[in-house]
């Protein structure tokens, strides 16, 4: 068999010479030759698999998010109607594909997108040869023009040999001995399913990734992957009503929110995991506050959208997520909106809050996720997601759009618009899953909710008290970590009656006749319970500064609970005077939680303790003498 490839291009060691019955080291498919993907695919075609050369890579300006157009031939034709999808940026960014690249086309759609206008978006490539490889352009490929093709075919000579049972490798060059050529046709490779191009109507289907709101006419074909509620609000400029949806397609996910007539035509219709094609809807800009998607638009349904199931088996996936390991939200900001997942630990009991803005009082419930970084952190459900939570068998849990909050350390809350999802069949839940089951469940953890973690979790810098207070010139808090001695505590006032309902902690007023209560949750109650509010000094070589520690911290460091200290202080002064004082003169490592407050005028530097450790002199010695290494440049 004759290989009409010159696969020094792929393997730099074969170059063919018209050699018979030897496998061509690039294992090249046998078939007729087909140098016209390009433009079978700008006619409509859908070509499996095909191998092109990327001539040229532009990042495409003026983007919120980094995009890439490619000039791409098959050796008689070049276009430059291609783009790679997102998630396709990180082999962009690590060197993969540059120009004059080969790659195999896995998976893409070609969807047109104005009259006459094509755009190509590449879901999924194989690298065939790298450019530094391939090193030049291969052939001398022309822009594709349809109104000559007929002509520029007539005048191609076929020069390539034709076996009887085989079909040659596609030219890639002029015709000649040793021409560089690569093949184009189908590899064989796992089919990741197929893709919807045509909508019922026999339209193209447009990639989400590609919607502009300069588009007219358009339809998508995507699944819905989390749809809120029907929520309602009422201003000076009327009432209304709305649901929103993420949809997302194997280009990317965007939000779609329906109004008023909306809502009543499409929130029963449209169920959570099915697919459909949706058209005319209006594009805008996204608005960051509400939609944690990654896309610069967001949709609004209107009265001419149409929304049709669609039965066809799809390659959709089921959803799209961006995990972030738990020991990575120390440095991330307060507010931000994250994927996380996790193994449930353990799972509080329900407990009532009452909203400050409505009165209305909500049903949450506490549970602690953990992973492989040896992380824990506090997740916390909502509503019927919280009544309803099992954690009895500790499922992994995985969040879409959680909060992270620096309330306490660190914590996440799930919102109405994230995705909750139990035990997800999903790669990273079996893994962390075994990972739990073989021991993870007994490893030792920290825990970045303020209960007993390392002072060192929040990014482990440690700091002089002089240095921490210098440091500290923005209106968000910073966090560090410092080694320091107690030595002085503020016994007055140290502790105060609260409300004895769960979350609340406001403080409540004796009414004289044995009863409580509490202005916050508008209650009163014939019993309450003690909190600890301390105030400690604490210095080190460098300064010293009072701090404020809390109830989950003051216990771990009184080694008691509130309860039985506030007992003391009614009825044994000097057993609690000598709790009090059993924590001077101690070294403790603090991790602080620092923020410049103004009060009448004036900056001050407070700071609070999220998690503290009595000093491991071995494990304090070692850190001296690694940064001292630092220091001189031995590290």
């Amino acid at each position: 068999m004759l290989h009409g490839c010159d696969v020094s291009l792929h393997t730099g060691l074969w170059r063919s010479s018209g050699a018979l019955s030897q496998r061509c080291p690039c294992k090249c498919p046998d078939g007729t030759p087909s140098t016209s993907c390009c433009s079978n695919i700008v006619d409509g075609g859908h070509p499996e698999k095909p191998v092109v050369q990327i001539l040229t890579m532009k990042r495409i300006p003026n983007s919120s998010q980094e995009r890439w157009r490619l000039l791409l031939s098959d050796g008689k034709w070049s276009n430059s109607f291609a783009m790679l999808a997102t998630q396709l940026n990180p082999k962009v960014d690590s060197g993969d594909i540059t120009n004059n690249s080969i790659i195999r086309m896995d998976r893409y759609v070609c969807n047109t997108v104005q009259e006459n206008k094509k755009v190509l978006i590449i879901l999924d490539l194989s690298v065939i040869m790298t450019g530094a490889e391939v090193g030049k352009k291969i052939g001398t490929p022309v822009t594709y023009d349809s109104s000559k093709i007929a002509a520029q075919q007539q005048e191609q000579p076929q020069q390539q040999y034709k076996a009887p049972a085989s079909k040659v490798a596609p030219n890639m060059s002029s015709a000649g001995g040793n021409v560089a050529r690569i093949p184009l046709a189908q590899h064989n490779a796992p089919a990741k399913g197929p893709c919807v191009t045509k909508t019922p109507s026999g339209g193209n289907v447009h990639p989400i990734e590609s919607l502009t709101p300069y588009q007219n006419r358009w339809t998508i074909c995507a699944r819905v992957t989390n749809k809120s509620g029907i929520r309602t609000w009422s201003n000076s400029r009327g009432e209304g009503k709305l649901f929103s949806m993420d949809l997302l397609d194997e280009t990317g996910e965007i939000r779609a929110t329906a109004f008023n007539n909306e809502v009543d035509k499409f929130y029963d219709m449209i169920e959570v995991d099915k697919v459909y094609f949706i058209s005319s809807a209006t594009l805008k800009t996204a608005n960051k506050q509400y939609s944690n998607l990654n896309n610069e638009y967001e949709m609004s349904f209107n009265r001419t959208t149409e929304v049709t199931p669609c039965h066809e088996q799809t390659a959709i996936p089921t959803m799209q997520f961006n995990f972030v390991s738990l020991d990575q939200l120390e440095s991330l900001q307060k507010d931000a909106i994250l994927d996380v997942i996790g193994v449930c630990k353990e799972t509080h009991d329900l407990s009532h809050v009452i909203m400050k803005s409505t009165g209305k009082e909500l049903t949450k419930r506490d549970i602690q996720i953990v992973d492989t970084t040896a992380r824990e952190v506090r997740l916390t459900l909502w509503g019927t997601q919280a009544e309803t939570f099992d954690g009895s068998q500790q499922p992994v849990v995985a969040v879409k759009g959680a909060k992270l909050s620096d309330f306490n350390g660190c914590s996440l809350s799930v919102l109405s618009s994230s995705c909750l999802q139990i035990n997800p069949d999903i790669q990273e839940a079996h893994m962390l899953k075994g990972w739990f089951d073989n021991g993870g469940n007994v490893a030792e953890t920290v825990n970045l909710s303020g209960k007993g973690g390392l002072a060192g979790s929040v990014g482990g810098t440690f700091k002089l008290i002089a240095e921490a207070k210098q440091n500290t010139g923005t209106d968000q808090p910073e966090y560090c970590c410092a080694k320091g001695c107690i030595v002085m505590v503020r016994k007055e006032n140290s502790m105060y009656t609260a409300c004895p309902r769960d979350g609340c902690n406001k403080k409540v007023v004796d009414q004289g006749n044995g009863m409580y209560r509490c202005e916050k949750c508008d209650q009163t109650y014939d019993t309450f319970q003690w909190r600890i509010m301390l105030q400690a000094c604490v210095a080190d070589i460098s300064d010293s500064q009072w701090i404020s520690i809390f109830q989950d911290q003051a216990e771990q460091l009184l080694n008691t609970n509130a309860n039985e200290l506030g007992a003391l202080r009614e009825t044994n002064k000097d057993d609690f005077e000598k709790i009090m004082d059993g924590i001077l003169f101690k070294n403790y490592n603090f991790k602080l939680r620092c923020k410049i407050e103004t009060y009448n005028g004036e900056n001050r530097w407070k700071a609070s303790v999220m998690n503290l450790n009595p000093v491991d002199p071995q494990e304090h010695s070692q850190r001296l003498i690694t940064e001292i290494k630092q220091l001189t440049g031995q590290a």
